[in-house]
């Protein structure tokens, strides 16, 4: 049987990961809006990839459970990339939740059931989940292992308990890393492997939302005062992914890796060094 890649968020950050770790295999490409899986699918169609596109929702597990039926059935999946979500300045507390936090947690018990031996998945989380100070041990524990359908229930992650969109978003990508820790366990009982990576400031259309957005200013002053002084690219991204889903990457999974050109060793530690 062939070897699958699934693809979800067919944004040029995933685009820029799968050009790097589907060579030879079919790509299932999944996103909510039907345009930008046309335009991606034609993308990458052009590129000399196989691609078979689908309109799914990461926040529906009906969805979810469809689009495994459909990579299941043209071969092995041997890789995960999720790379859907919402920025804090794209919607409200609740979507920002139920897409950043549910939704990742689903796919990643949807797949970690179906996923190849010798497979890999990565997470695109976020530079913000490391601004987030430290949690409480059991919320900590509650992000990583509390059942997908009951997660938003927590209390915690009621609405009401939830500051603003920022603090969704830096909750919700605090649980990625944490859910990716915890499910590296279940999927290393299949022989597979998951990784979440975690951007600072990319150059994606998301990111240049947020810089014409009400953060803006802010987003441009984390640039200025970064080491790197600069925002970085896809293809900078997607040079880690194929490392952590390829064979030199066979001794990481539960990991974290935060790409951000020093932007959060300076929001820690920049006033004292």
């Amino acid at each position: 049987m062939a070897d699958v890649i699934v693809l979800v968020g067919a944004g040029s950050l995933g685009q820029a990961i799968v050009r790097r770790v589907s060579a030879g295999k079919k790509v299932v490409l999944a996103d909510l809006r039907p345009e930008n899986c046309e335009a991606a699918t034609r993308t990458l169609s052009d590129a000399g990839f196989e691609v078979t596109a689908a309109i799914m929702n990461v926040a529906e597990r009906r969805s979810v459970e469809a689009l495994v039926d459909i990579a299941t059935g043209l071969g092995n999946v041997t890789g995960l990339v999720q790379a859907a979500g919402v920025s804090p300045s794209q919607a409200p507390i609740e979507t920002i939740l139920k897409v950043d936090l549910y939704g990742t947690a689903l796919l990643l018990d949807r797949f970690g059931a179906v996923i190849a031996p010798g497979g890999s998945g990565v997470v695109i989380s976020s530079q913000s989940g490391h601004r987030l100070g430290a949690l409480p041990d059991e919320q900590t524990r509650a992000l990583a292992v509390t059942p997908v359908e009951d997660l938003l229930t927590l209390p915690f992650l009621l609405p009401e308990a939830v500051k603003d969109t920022l603090h969704a978003y830096q909750l919700s990508k605090r649980g990625n890393v944490l859910r990716v820790a915890a499910e590296a366990v279940r999927w290393g009982r299949r022989g597979a492997r998951v990784n979440s990576i975690s951007p600072g400031i990319i150059i994606t259309p998301l990111a240049n939302d947020e810089l014409r957005g009400p953060r803006g200013e802010g987003y441009r002053k984390m640039i200025e005062s970064s080491v790197a002084k600069r925002a970085g690219t896809p293809d900078e991204v997607a040079t880690v992914a194929a490392l952590l889903m390829g064979p030199d990457g066979a001794f990481i999974t539960g990991s974290d890796l935060l790409i951000d050109g020093g932007t959060t060793a300076t929001f820690w530690f920049g006033d004292d060094a």
